[in-house]
């Protein structure tokens, strides 16, 4: 018998054990009490990394005994609409939040350095190719910017908002939302974060040095404020701003195992969901 471990056995069974710090076993005490929520919350979690549907990932647990073990289920699954009423509560986003913080908590308490930066999740199956040939532009898109620890590729904040838009919109939030999980020492970001405010918040609420090539919009080249003049090509190349690609392969391996693409049509929907594909990946690292 192999003894590699089995990663789909790993992500539910540390998605049990984190959704069982942060939920209840049941919503109400007058509740059937035939599913737990954190029970739930797997099945969310399993359906992001399969990619599949609802009905999918009832009918792959029920045709695993290894996964109904890990689960915990001992009779009938639930229904998938179980699973959608489920999905479509508030807390759901919330709680994936959570157990983001408590992760880095666990298994990287110790790192120091962190990149930010933001990517688009579409909101349509189309195809680039069909788009192209139906003459159809893309519009909107849901905008994920998270938090990256540059050493463990672990997630320490994400923010969803709707694309296109300026990547100093969410910055305040998403540092603010990172601070819970970590309290790095260095923060790396592209041009698209540059503004003295962003620095002024790192290093002086955050306490951790800001590294941000500047972007020019004077006419005589100079750089406004207190921190964007020390952004020098030398400073930056001290400072390890390199190591700021280790987000871009954050992006990368995230949309590689749960896709890019989302498939609910709500927009409080598509918002879960996205929580929940960088909660999952988050899981599988």
């Amino acid at each position: 018998m192999s003894t590699k471990q089995n990663n789909l056995i790993a992500v539910a069974r540390l998605s049990m054990k984190l959704a069982a710090k942060f939920m209840r076993p049941y919503s109400h005490e007058q509740a059937p009490k035939r599913y737990t929520q954190p029970q739930l919350m797997t099945y969310l979690i399993l359906k992001a990394y399969l990619k599949t549907t609802y009905r999918g990932v009832i009918e792959i647990i029920d045709a695993s005994d290894k996964l109904r073990e890990t689960i915990g289920f001992a009779g009938h699954l639930p229904n998938y609409s179980t699973l959608k009423y489920f999905a479509d509560r508030s807390q759901v986003a919330e709680i994936a939040d959570a157990m983001l913080v408590e992760i880095v908590k666990r298994f990287a308490p110790a790192e120091e350095e962190v990149a930010i930066d933001s990517t688009g999740l579409e909101t349509t199956s189309a195809s680039v190719h069909f788009r192209a040939r139906s003459g159809s532009k893309r519009k909107k898109f849901l905008k994920l910017s998270v938090c990256v620890l540059v050493g463990s590729l672990l997630p320490a904040g994400m923010v969803l908002s709707w694309g296109p838009g300026n990547d100093k919109c969410e910055a305040m939030e998403l540092m603010g939302k990172s601070a819970q999980a970590i309290m790095p020492k260095k923060l790396f970001a592209d041009a698209g974060y540059d503004a003295d405010w962003v620095h002024v918040f790192s290093r002086e609420v955050w306490q951790a040095e800001s590294w941000i090539p500047p972007a020019m919009h004077r006419q005589d080249g100079t750089l406004g404020g207190e921190y964007r003049p020390l952004m020098t090509e030398s400073n930056l190349k001290k400072s390890g701003y390199t190591k700021r690609w280790k987000v871009e392969s954050f992006m990368s391996g995230l949309k590689r195992t749960v896709g890019s693409t989302l498939s609910a049509r709500k927009p409080t929907a598509m918002m879960t969901e996205a929580a929940l594909k960088v909660l999952t990946y988050a899981l599988r690292r």
